[in-house]
């Protein structure tokens, strides 16, 4: 077992200056001068938060005394100071040549015998504190075992470069230096020392530091020597305890891939993704919102025996094919992101959310954290204005991929595919290419987006775009291949998780909303969400929750098959249908289970989105034609003349025919609720007809552990046909609240087909019959106690029948995410002058 924390030495601060060097545990946040904000962030985890279980490899760092004391000693600083006095980073060839004679002028300069002896020492001390383990050496076979002898004294490390100026809260310096991973040996580990030190000076390096206006001669570089977590031989990558594109602070992203962590940061491989929710996390629930299956296609290893420190490997097709790492172990990196999150918030007095690599050791089987950083995106921006971009048109996709940024870029393509060409990149152009290193900032920051093939959210690509403010889609898999270069496109990240690149300039417009001084309204304002992918941007929309999130939504999208269709999957007799299912369900044993699993995370997600705000969700309410159109859905629905009063709704969820389908509905819903602790999740029957056919639903949920007042679980119902009016006092003996349904109660109270194209000039919400049963129903849910408000388009539409409801006094209004705010101000002025008008009445009264 590794021994993570056995050093014992301490050095006061005065012995601290002249250092150099200093162990982790000597060193702490207050430090970062000394050791650059990596290594004084190791060294803070270690000291203050391995008592609550958090995992650090130890090891040392040398200083930025030691990274002065060469530069001077050496007299480099007069000659690299004459070689930048003609520096300009927009001139690619001036920028090359001038990063590569200062790199030279680095390793061309011997270390000072007493650093070199310092580095040396150190190494063995680490080296006596690691033992190797003896199954090391037998993994790899016998034709390694010669090779596999050098482990036995010396210690394997990471050598990473700390700059006394990155990981600051506005900036991230993170990659702009090297980092050289399975180090060996005294002679190896002062050659990566000696190449960090060179690396200040790499052309990403120069440029970033121009860019953010550091002096290059104000920085140091302290180099970081880390104990290698055998990740090689398991799994690692990356996490933010936000969301890197919404900002939103209640969930943890976790990504991982195969082998050592390099190609998560540097986008090589499209990881997992895993969502987890703090909050309830914290509470002792199991709250895994999402998670994401990768493709990782390659793995980073010992290069053992090579003429590399590691090599990229392919990862097996049946390895692709599984989750990297299980969800215990997902859970204990997100509570690790909690506590370290927390603790950086101490320190700095202020929210700081962070960038966070784990790595897995395959020989243990633990976890370690190997870098925390603060998170620099995010975490700047204001909360007091809300800015949403839209496209005004559309337009064929080109590519697909993970979205970063939600915002719309477009110009000319440029597709580039060896970082040596990127002087011909031109100032507004979409950079178009297979990853992005450090290597690529100097024409990053003047794309207009970016796009990628490979890579994830927490990639370089993703991280530079937010931070540049610059739209990305990366993970696209096809880009460079077609996307034309110089053809036009537009770069939409705003649309959700999934980016899709369009041909053309399409239209678009940037809405900016200020979020100050919103008024309070009585009435409860809610929104009508249906995609999950959106639920985290949109909760950043002032209101009281959600009073419609549809399951359509998430059947239609996500899991895409019928549900009989996953519960008889042996009876489908559309093969094609069947391929299909097979494909989309290849890692779940029990093809049900990935009904449920789709069903319940993309609830979790909403609801999560809101916590702990009310989030009413409808069940399933497609009819048998929609029912149909799903995957092996034909073989399951009868054809009705009239679907839209047919066989839907309540009348389902009870029938022998689909009992069991709903059933599965369920168990998702349970799993939310009492696995995932988000109780602020309302279920919501629509189109019961009678209050029997209500009681039989109830006893449907409760065969699944459903049950009306356990664990505050209340049920309500949509208030959408007539009988839900007529028979308000009876419906509210069976369901705890309505919410009104106005299309639906619009067309069965006109009785008319709103799809008709006949008849639709006489459907409006705002018919005097339609206003007479809206009325009745909110006096009847006042009379017997029941919680009444409305889901339907009509409060979005007209603003007139917004202010009609409020007048009935209803509970709440959910409206669609753009008529929110001007709701929330048309309300409140009307409530203001409601309360005046009170007051005044009272007056004359009094009088």
């Amino acid at each position: 077992m590794v021994n993570t924390y056995a050093t014992t030495e301490t050095v006061n601060s005065e012995a601290k200056e002249t250092a150099f060097v200093l162990w982790f545990d000597e060193v702490g946040i207050s430090d970062i001068p000394s050791v650059g904000g990596k290594n004084a962030s190791l060294g803070e985890m270690i000291r203050e938060l391995a008592s609550q279980g958090v995992n650090v490899p130890n090891g040392f760092a040398t200083t930025a005394y030691a990274y002065r004391y060469f530069i001077e000693s050496a007299g480099l600083e007069k000659k690299l100071r004459e070689l930048f006095a003609d520096l300009d980073v927009e001139d690619m060839p001036n920028l090359r040549q001038r990063g590569k004679q200062a790199r030279s002028l680095i390793l061309d300069t011997p270390f000072p015998p007493e650093l070199e002896a310092a580095i040396t020492s150190a190494y063995k001390k680490l080296c006596e504190r690691y033992s190797t383990d003896g199954d090391f050496c037998n993994q790899f076979g016998e034709e390694y075992k010669e090779e596999c002898k050098r482990y036995s004294n010396d210690v394997d490390v990471a050598v990473r470069s700390s700059a006394t100026a990155e990981d600051l809260p506005d900036a991230s310096f993170a990659g702009q230096q090297e980092t050289y991973l399975n180090v060996y040996g005294e002679e190896g580990v002062l050659e990566s020392c000696h190449k960090c030190f060179a690396s200040i000076f790499t052309d990403r390096a120069i440029s970033y530091r121009t860019i953010k206006n550091f002096d290059h001669f104000n920085v140091a570089l302290s180099v970081g020597v880390q104990k290698m977590v055998r990740s090689d031989l398991a799994c690692s990558g990356v996490m933010f305890s936000i969301d890197t594109e919404t900002g939103f602070k209640n969930a943890a992203l976790v990504t991982g891939a195969y082998g050592l962590g390099e190609n998560v940061v540097q986008g090589t491989v499209n990881p997992d993704e895993y969502f987890v929710f703090k909050p309830t996390l914290l509470q002792g629930f199991r709250p895994i919102l999402e998670k994401r299956l990768g493709s990782k296609e390659l793995k980073m290893v010992y290069d053992i025996g090579g003429s590399k420190l590691t090599k990229n490997i392919s990862v097996p097709q049946s390895e692709r094919d599984k989750y990297c790492i299980n969800d215990d172990e997902i859970l204990q990196l997100a509570k690790w992101a909690c506590i370290i999150e927390n603790h950086y918030s101490q320190v700095r007095g202020t929210y700081t959310p962070m960038d966070i690599e784990w790595a897995k050791d395959g020989i243990t089987g633990q976890l370690f954290i190997v870098q925390a950083r603060p998170e620099t995106v995010q975490s700047q921006k204001s909360a007091s204005v809300l800015r949403n971009f839209k496209l005004l048109g559309t337009s064929k996709v080109l590519s697909r991929g993970r979205a970063v940024g939600e915002m719309i870029g477009q110009g000319k393509a440029r597709v580039i595919l060896d970082v040596h060409k990127i002087d011909e990149f031109q100032a507004g152009e979409v950079l178009v290419t297979n990853k992005t290193d450090p290597d690529w900032e100097p024409i990053m920051k003047k794309s207009s987006a970016i796009v990628t093939n490979a890579g994830g959210r927490t990639c370089h690509a993703a991280i530079i775009a937010r931070e540049m403010g610059i739209p990305a889609i990366v993970g696209c898999g096809d880009a460079t291949s077609v996307i034309k270069n110089g053809q036009e496109i537009t770069v939409s990240s705003s649309e959700g998780e999934e980016g899709r690149v369009y041909e053309g300039l399409v239209p678009f417009e940037i809405q900016e909303t200020v979020l100050d001084n919103l008024p309070k309204t009585r009435t409860k304002i809610l929104m009508n969400v249906g995609n999950p992918e959106e639920a985290f941007g949109l909760s950043s929309i002032p209101c009281d929750g959600v009073g419609l999130a549809r399951l359509e939504f998430i059947i239609a999208n996500h899991i895409k098959a019928h549900p009989l269709a996953l519960l008889k999957f042996d009876q489908l007799e559309d093969e094609l249908a069947k391929r299909e299912i097979a494909e989309m369900t290849k890692i779940y044993d029990h093809k049900p289970d990935f009904f449920v699993d789709k069903l319940a995370h993309g609830i979790g997600m909403i609801a999560a989105a809101f916590y702990p705000n009310p989030v009413i969700v409808r069940m399933s309410d497609f009819k048998s034609n929609e029912y149909a159109n799903l995957l092996g859905g034909r073989q399951f629905e009868p054809k009705e003349e009239n679907p839209m009063i047919g066989w839907r709704g309540a009348s389902r969820y009870y029938d022998p025919n689909y009992r069991e389908a709903y059933g599965l509905e369920c168990v998702a819903l349970k799993r939310v609720r009492d696995e995932m602790g988000l109780t602020n999740v309302t279920p919501m029957i629509p189109f019961c007809r009678t209050p029997d056919e209500g009681r039989k639903v109830l006893a449907e949920m409760e065969k699944h552990g459903l049950k009306r007042g356990v664990n505050g679980l209340e049920v309500y119902v949509m208030c959408e046909l007539p009988s839900n009016v007529i028979f308000a006092d009876e419906f509210a003996a069976v369901f705890d609240g309505f919410s009104i349904g106005s299309n639906d109660l619009t067309q069965l109270t006109l009785g008319l087909d709103r799809d008709s194209a006949l008849v639709a000039h006489i459907f409006d919400e705002r018919n005097e019959a339609v206003r007479r049963m809206v009325t009745i129903a909110i006096k009847a849910a006042k009379k017997y106690g029941r919680k009444i408000g409305i889901c339907g388009q009509a409060p979005s539409d007209y603003p007139e029948f917004a202010r009609f409801l409020v007048e009935l006094g209803i509970d709440s209004i959910s409206l669609n995410p753009d008529s929110v705010i001007k709701t929330i101000l048309d309300i409140g002025k009307m409530e203001e002058a409601g309360t005046l008008l009170d007051e005044v009445m009272d007056v004359a009264k009094a009088k």
